[in-house]
């Protein structure tokens, strides 16, 4: 699977990591790895419906030539490992390693194992969903179970294309190769699962409380300050800004929301002013302040 955002290959690449914390990641990497496998093996390899990235070119190489799938995953992939021990760093490319390694396992002790369903519908969504929060758990501990993305920021240093454009590129040759292959209702079928698995991918990485940043500018921000507070329990900040073509001071609310408090905060600004600016945008991270929700009584 090739949806790891190019920011979140590094974003565990942190000195002194503690025993408990190492353990975390090992066993999540482990367990997202084996997750992974099952959602390949258990619902798409089966029913002839593919992944992207190495693992779909795996999966072609497989069926053409007979021989077991974990050996193409685990072999195509170690330039990657390399390639991302020097770029990246030692970290990221041995825990990408354990997650290869065992991803290649599962899919080679799963091969001869009866699978859950034949029904083309159900494989291609159970599978992707499955796949996709393996990925997402892998990704989420600080390792990758696919070198695509690495190809990818390393093509973008000497193409004109950005990463996912890289990415989208590698992914319509295998889906379209995968046509000849396997037949075009399988690629339309490999097509939907792999946006599944994208969507997942998402989801568990960023979680169901996916945080949101919100911008404000209304004459009335006193009021929506204090209704954001008292009604959604978040922190506001007033920031001074001057509008260009007036000149004229402006105040600014910012807040960080959840993705599930985004309706509640445009009815509040809405109510108070129709006339308000609001812009809301996604955030990957958030740490430290009092971002923690105060309970409202």
């Amino acid at each position: 699977m090739n949806n790891i955002p190019a920011e979140a290959l590094v974003q565990y690449q942190h000195k002194g990591i503690s025993k408990t914390k190492l353990a975390k990641r090992i066993f999540f990497i482990i367990f997202g790895a084996v997750l992974m496998g099952v959602g390949i093996e258990e619902f798409l390899v089966p029913n002839k419906i593919l992944d992207g990235g190495i693992v779909g070119i795996s999966i072609i190489l497989s069926h053409i030539t007979g021989f077991r799938l974990g050996l193409f995953i685990f072999i195509l992939n170690i330039p990657f490992f390399f390639i991302g021990y020097k770029q990246i760093g030692k970290t990221f490319a041995l825990s990408t390693l354990l997650g290869i390694t065992v991803l290649s396992l599962t899919t080679t002790f799963l091969h001869n194992v009866p699978v859950f369903t034949e029904d083309l519908l159900l494989a291609t969504v159970f599978g992707g969903i499955v796949l996709g929060a393996g990925v997402g758990i892998v990704i989420r501990y600080g390792g990758s179970l696919d070198g695509t993305e690495i190809l990818a920021i390393l093509a973008n240093r000497k193409l004109p294309f950005s990463v996912g454009e890289v990415i989208m590129f590698f992914n319509i040759f295998i889906f379209g190769t995968a046509g000849f292959v396997f037949g075009w209702d399988r690629a339309m079928y490999s097509i939907l699962a792999y946006f599944i698995a994208f969507k997942t991918i998402d989801v568990v990485i960023a979680g169901l409380d996916e945080s949101k940043a919100a911008w404000i500018i209304s004459d009335r921000h006193k009021e929506i300050g204090e209704a954001i507070m008292a009604r959604l329990g978040r922190g506001v900040t007033y920031l001074t800004g001057e509008g260009a073509y007036t000149g004229d001071d402006k105040k600014v609310i910012f807040c960080v929301i959840t993705r599930l408090e985004e309706a509640k905060l445009k009815s509040i600004v809405e109510e108070l002013d129709e006339s308000a600016f609001l812009a809301v945008g996604n955030i990957a991270e958030v740490r430290g302040g009092r971002f923690k929700k105060r309970n409202i009584h």
